[in-house]
């Protein structure tokens, strides 16, 4: 009996081990992916300065030469068009026609 009782506290001991192993890959993988999305959203704001950095020289060198400036702040989002719905025509069955509806 003391046997068995010994191999169930292995086998508790050794589950218990493979948990905190996986538990341990698994706050890994999480940590890894917190840096990446970090890193991410860092190249994402220096993109956006440098946006705003090229458009301000655009509208420079446009106010420079005379032109309208080609952007402003705000964007006017075009409104989707909404295809029209196609009409099925009804078109009554003959004699003799089958109807599979």
């Amino acid at each position: 009996m003391s046997k068995k009782i010994e191999m169930m506290k292995a086998k508790k001991k050794k589950a218990k081990e493979n948990h905190v192993a996986c538990h341990q890959k698994f706050q890994a993988q999480i940590q890894e992916a917190e840096d990446s999305m970090q890193a991410q959203h860092l190249i994402i704001e220096a993109l956006i300065e440098e946006k705003d950095g090229l458009l301000q020289t655009i509208q420079g060198l446009q106010e420079a030469n005379g032109a309208p400036a080609p952007f402003d702040d705000e964007w006017e989002e075009e409104p989707e068009e909404q295809p029209e719905e196609e009409e099925i025509e009804e078109i009554p069955l003959g004699e003799g026609e089958i109807d599979d509806e």
